[in-house]
């Protein structure tokens, strides 16, 4: 099994969200949580339209850990979930699912896996899954502020160096240095 990856590439980022807002709004509004926020999957699954509504700051429970989180919304993704939400119901699941029967119902991990993997695959990004959400996050988050122990803090990490083999930067720099290793 392949580990996923970050989506390393700014244009790739956005392009993949254009190719999701064309296909579903519901999908590309999935994507940009994801890329926006840092969240898991399960936690972008279980918002409802009622937490993103209006909201400067979306404050939720995280399944994996039980800890209070919070983040802003920046003005981007405010605009998005503004639109997005503007017909909904806020008892209504934000990634609702249009299968026959679950009424009311959020897509389920696996959905939301094969959306982001086929998206991948159209530009060429072959091991992207749910979890390139967030990885994505990580990665652009810390090559624009260069702030390690703030995105630990954010990913609820144990060390830098684990939120740097996740976000895939450690790897980035093996590679590099022993790109520039010389003798000479």
């Amino acid at each position: 099994m392949n580990t996923v990856q970050p989506i390393r590439d700014k244009g790739t980022v956005i392009d993949i969200g254009d190719y999701l807002k064309e296909k579903s709004m519901r999908n590309y509004v999935m994507y940009m949580i994801g890329i926006y926020s840092g969240l898991r999957i399960g936690d972008i699954l279980r918002l409802r339209v009622r937490d993103v509504r209006g909201v400067d700051t979306i404050m939720i429970t995280e399944q994996k850990t039980g800890k209070e989180k919070q983040f802003p919304v920046g003005s981007e993704l405010k605009k998005v979930l503004s639109e997005y939400v503007r017909d909904k119901k806020d008892y209504e699941y934000l990634i609702k699912s249009t299968m026959p029967g679950a009424y009311n119902q959020p897509i389920t991990r696996q959905r939301a896996y094969k959306i982001l993997h086929e998206a991948g695959s159209k530009f060429g990004v072959d091991n992207l899954g749910t979890h390139s959400m967030r990885k994505t996050f990580g990665y652009h988050f810390y090559k624009q502020t260069g702030n390690l122990g703030m995105l630990m803090k954010i990913f609820n990490h144990s060390s830098e160096y684990v939120t740097l083999a996740y976000i895939g930067a450690a790897q980035d720099d093996m590679m590099s240095a022993m790109k520039r290793f010389s003798y000479k």
